[in-house]
């Protein structure tokens, strides 16, 4: 009679798949057998890593990769040992480790990843091996009440703000600016929330302003041997006001930008993969003259700041906590924007 094998199966205790640096990653190896089967040996092996490929535009071929987890043991048997006789029925195979501190998170992207996952290899003497793997989640979190305090706004004061004064025309000689000043209700946040963008806009000058528009956007750069071999841009959310005549005001009072599920700031701990995302301010004129740009960058957490007489013992309304990674994002497919 063949032997046949009718499970062979790795499972978490952790049903949820999500486990945060320090944790112990628990689970077992669940095997079902049918007859009884000789066996060399259960392999485990833990793998963390991170990855990029990228291929220029003659189609050569840019590989980096570092590894944050590799680790191997036997579940069942031992070196030199001969075969062991598993029978009949259901075995289960225990296995426990503690992921080390300073792991950056999954993470997905078009060029690269960083990736978690577990694979198994139950060995037989007439040389067939059987393979499995599972992959899980690793969530390096980042608290904003642990950032710098410049971070949020203190005793009132706008700590996040930039202005600028821009002359349109061809020659600029004598014209008046645009003058623009722009800020950010802080300079923090998580997914869920969202962006108080305020502004005022003065148009000193003689050309019309087509549109104003405020742009949360995300930032992905791909390095291999030490150099940047991509990067992508994509806007997440936008806000748009309309015109403004020479010699008018508009102003812009604590407008809402939402912000989407989303990766943490800059993958700590990956050397490969860099995500930014900054808050963009467009002035764009009524002429074929070049846009203004004011650039505020932000930085994207997991744990919201604690405002007074929050307790801390529930979540704050309107705020996404983190229960899952967003690492498959919808708008990988999108064409990315250009700068």
């Amino acid at each position: 009679m063949s032997r046949k094998l009718l499970k062979f199966l790795i499972l978490f205790d952790n049903t949820s798949l999500l486990y945060f640096p320090g944790q112990f990653l628990t689970g077992r190896v669940l095997i079902e057998l049918q007859d009884d089967t000789p066996t060399l040996g259960l392999h485990f092996h833990v793998v963390g890593e991170g990855v990029v490929r990228v291929r220029s535009p003659g189609q050569v071929r840019v590989c980096d990769r570092e590894n944050y987890i590799d680790f191997r043991m036997r579940l069942l048997g031992e070196p030199g040992q001969g075969p062991q006789v598993l029978s009949p029925g259901i075995h289960s195979f225990p296995f426990k480790l503690g992921l080390p501190l300073g792991l950056p998170s999954t993470f997905l992207g078009k060029h690269g990843w960083v990736q978690y996952y577990c694979k198994t290899a139950l060995r037989e003497p007439n040389g067939l091996t059987h393979k499995n793997q599972q992959v899980f989640i690793v969530m390096n979190p980042i608290d904003l009440n642990l950032e710098p305090a410049g971070l949020s706004t203190v005793s009132g004061q706008e700590s996040f703000k930039c202005e600028i004064e821009h002359k349109f025309g061809v020659s600029c000689v004598g014209s008046a600016p645009v003058v623009c000043k722009v800020t950010l209700d802080r300079g923090g946040y998580v997914p869920g929330e969202s962006i108080g963008v305020s502004a005022t806009v003065y148009n000193k000058s003689k050309v019309t302003i087509k549109s104003t528009k405020a742009a949360l956007t995300e930032t992905i750069t791909y390095m291999a041997r030490g150099k940047i071999v991509n990067t992508e841009k994509r806007e997440l959310a936008s806000l748009t006001r309309g015109k403004i005549r020479p010699g008018e005001k508009d102003a812009w009072i604590n407008e809402q930008l939402y912000i989407p599920p989303l990766p943490p700031t800059n993958l700590r701990g990956c050397h490969l993969i860099k995500v930014e995302y900054d808050v963009f301010f467009i002035i764009e004129p009524k002429s074929l003259q070049k846009e203004v740009k004011i650039q505020l960058p932000i930085i994207m957490a997991t744990y919201p700041l604690k405002t007074e007489g929050d307790s801390g013992t529930g979540p704050k309304s309107g705020t996404h906590y983190p229960s899952t990674l967003p690492i498959f994002r919808p708008w990988l497919e999108e064409k990315p924007t250009s700068d």
